[in-house]
């Protein structure tokens, strides 16, 4: 991600209390829904997982705090944030950091909410629209997850954490292997040193096998 994105460094300016609520917010919650990774570069650690719909069905485990207290900690997060907002609507990043929160605390609805507002105002930000393509997905809108991530190729058509994103949700959110196998083959080709590319060469052995392809074949459908 460029220097300029308002997504990164997204805890800059935060008190270290505040700092402290978010990451135990999402310690409690549990960040590990679905198999997509963020938008920018610096939060590109792959998150572990299937689907989708885990997000919906992800609860709290024995001895964790009640969902109430994690709602309250989440407001306690972001209600400065919103403060701020009232008298700076238009700034892009600090609604970026509001959809940021939202997300990572796995309220997804609300997180598009903010990150629509940011690209109205920046459309171009090709990562805010990633991070909104991924947010989609885990609400189970493979649709919409897919539209957000082919605008962002048309604007940045190397763009390898899109690339990575469309190719899974092609593949578990439309069950297309073809169509993910030309994401990810474009993801490598124009991206050799991805950092996640064992990974992608291994979901795209399981796709192959699954669409009945030779193992070593080269797939040439375009991405978009």
């Amino acid at each position: 991600m460029s220097n300029n994105n308002p997504t990164k460094n997204k805890l800059a300016g935060w008190t270290p209390t505040q700092a402290y609520v978010m990451a135990v917010v999402c310690l409690l919650i549990g960040m590990a829904v679905g198999y997509l990774v963020r938008g920018s570069s610096d939060q590109s650690a792959a998150l572990p997982g299937a689907n989708a719909q885990a997000s919906a069905s992800a609860g709290m485990g024995a001895g964790q705090m009640p969902p109430q207290a994690v709602q309250q900690a989440l407001q306690q997060q972001v209600a400065p944030m919103l403060e701020r907002l009232k008298s700076e609507p238009s700034s892009t990043e600090l609604l970026t950091s509001i959809g940021n929160v939202y997300y990572d605390a796995q309220q997804y609805q609300q997180a598009t909410v903010y990150y629509g507002r940011a690209l109205q105002i920046q459309p171009e930000n090709t990562s805010v629209r990633t991070d909104l393509g991924t947010a989609y997905w885990y609400m189970g809108d493979a649709d919409r997850a897919i539209a957000e991530f082919q605008t962002v190729l048309k604007m940045e058509p190397t763009k390898s954490n899109t690339l990575f994103n469309l190719g899974v949700v092609q593949w578990q959110g439309k069950m297309d292997a073809n169509a993910a196998l030309a994401a990810w083959q474009k993801l490598l080709d124009t991206n050799p040193a991805y950092e996640n590319r064992d990974k992608v060469v291994q979901m795209m052995a399981q796709a192959k096998e699954h669409a009945g392809i030779k193992p070593g074949t080269k797939t040439d459908k375009p991405a978009m």
